[in-house]
């Protein structure tokens, strides 16, 4: 569901730059909003453009298996590009927030930040797998996502389907899978990554009580996070720079290992 903008424009501060700005001009309010979103909690990140009334404009997807920070911003210009659109046609940002890769939370966040302070335009941050449920809406059953924590974990939270939006009925957390699984009734849908990974202990554990995603939706989509982004961003829920920080859960590997050197 989509929200529309107040008719009068809302004041954020901006203390990194020590001043205050003015977002969400009368053209935006009259043309509708335009947001980009960037996901990189998976391998699979990805960029999209929608507009609050036009709906989505473009969505790319990108498969790294290095570091997003490699193509990210040529990905991000493109997408404008086949838009016919530019940065300054941009009102707001929307950023995947975690849980998810450490390295890819920190490259998308870094990046939204930094087209926030070019551009002067504001941003918030979106739950990956909150998210990441709205790639099944109407399910009938409740909705499971799984991604790789490593560590044998997954990170994982169920939402169930009401009133024309998702409810979460599990928070995000890091488990093992096995010991997740045991607390789960009926039939659930299953989508993420950790599934392929984990797929034998969910046979296991679920039987037939478990349905599994299409390929096409097993990953996290840009274009959900740009229209959960809308929302918050129709509601002035935006992020400020100092205080937004990615949403890792627990600590990663390197901070482990460090801490146990210590």
């Amino acid at each position: 569901m989509y929200y529309r903008l107040p008719l009068f424009c809302k004041r954020i501060s901006q203390q990194k730059r020590g001043r205050v700005a003015l977002f969400h001009s009368a053209e935006a309010i009259i043309n509708g909003m335009k947001i980009l979103s960037i996901e990189t909690s998976t391998m699979l990140g990805g960029v999209a453009v929608m507009d609050d009334r036009e709906g989505l404009i473009a969505e790319t997807k990108l498969n790294v298996k290095t570091t997003h920070s490699e193509r990210l911003m040529t990905v991000v210009h493109q997408t404008l590009s086949q838009s016919d659109l530019s940065l300054k046609d941009i009102d707001a940002f929307a950023v995947a927030i975690g849980p998810g890769s450490f390295t890819g939370l920190r490259i998308g966040l870094g990046t939204v930040k930094g087209l926030s302070y070019a551009t002067g335009r504001p941003f918030v941050t979106v739950p990956t797998l909150e998210a990441f449920a709205w790639n099944f809406p109407f399910s009938p059953y409740p909705v499971c996502l799984m991604l790789d924590a490593r560590r044998s974990e997954v990170y994982t939270g169920v939402f169930k389907w009401e009133n024309n939006g998702f409810r979460r009925v599990v928070e995000e957390i890091s488990v093992k899978p096995a010991v997740f699984l045991k607390q789960l009734e009926g039939v659930v849908l299953f989508a993420g990554e950790g599934v392929t990974l984990y797929r034998e202990a969910i046979d296991q554990h679920m039987g037939h009580r478990a349905v599994i995603g299409t390929p096409d939706k097993m990953v996290p989509s840009p274009a959900t996070v740009a229209m959960l982004g809308l929302d918050k961003a129709a509601r002035g829920e935006y992020a400020g720079a100092s205080e937004a920080v990615p949403f890792y859960i627990r600590r990663s590997e390197a901070e482990v290992k460090w801490k146990e050197k210590q």
